[in-house]
């Protein structure tokens, strides 16, 4: 029996070497994925920040003309998304004290796998708030 045992055990040296490399090799696939995903996390936090930064700016301002703090935001992230207002107006692009102010944010990002493909998806980021301003 003893023998039997001894004989298994001399066949089975070369096998965590095998083990060890598709360990390896797992791994690496998993941190190649990590980086690829990790920048569309990011991207959707800054895009979440600037929607809530430019609400905040049309709150303070009482309207939605704020293409300036926009265009500050967009050399700063590097980010170009899609702006849609959906607000209570009273006249023009004002809006009245206490009065609705919805943004939606829209960014196409290209999630490519190497030489696997890119595949587009749609990061969405949405901010409310209400005017401070009074319009007499």
């Amino acid at each position: 029996m003893r023998k039997k045992l001894k004989k298994l055990k001399k066949d089975c040296r070369g096998e965590s070497y095998i083990d060890t490399a598709i360990g390896v090799l797992c791994l690496m696939l998993v941190v190649a994925l990590a980086m690829v995903l990790f920048p569309v996390f990011i991207q959707k936090q800054q895009l979440d920040t600037f929607a809530d930064e430019i609400v905040r700016q049309a709150e303070i301002v009482g309207s939605t003309n704020v293409s300036v703090r926009i265009e500050e935001l967009k050399a700063k992230t590097g980010l170009n998304p899609e702006i849609y207002w959906d607000c209570d107006y009273y006249s023009g692009n004002k809006v009245q004290l206490n009065g609705d102010i919805n943004v939606t944010l829209k960014q196409r990002v290209n999630i490519g796998f190497f030489v696997f493909g890119s595949f587009p998806i749609e990061l969405q980021a949405r901010a409310s708030g209400k005017s401070e301003v009074y319009y007499k």
